[in-house]
């Protein structure tokens, strides 16, 4: 169960973060992958700075959507480069 929710979670916030980056997309395997990233990404980013996530899902999606909008701005100027 808890595989799904790392999928669910990692499209949503891979998605969101495709959305408000506004840009060609990546689809859906990447943004998912993004996603997943992001939340460790994001997980590792809120650990550093003392924060505590909290919410459960809803938390857990605003933490890996932050990671993945990180990722995605890294990739486009890595991409520009």
């Amino acid at each position: 169960m808890n595989f799904i929710v790392w999928i669910v979670v990692g499209l949503v916030a891979g998605w969101l973060a495709g959305k408000v980056m506004k840009g060609g997309g990546y689809g859906i395997v990447v943004d998912i992958i993004l996603g997943l990233l992001g939340g460790l990404v994001g997980g590792w980013l809120f650990g550093m700075l003392g924060l505590a996530q909290g919410g459960g899902l809803i938390g857990s999606i605003v933490v890996a959507f932050i990671g993945a909008v990180i990722l995605v701005w890294i990739t486009r100027l890595i991409k520009k480069a």
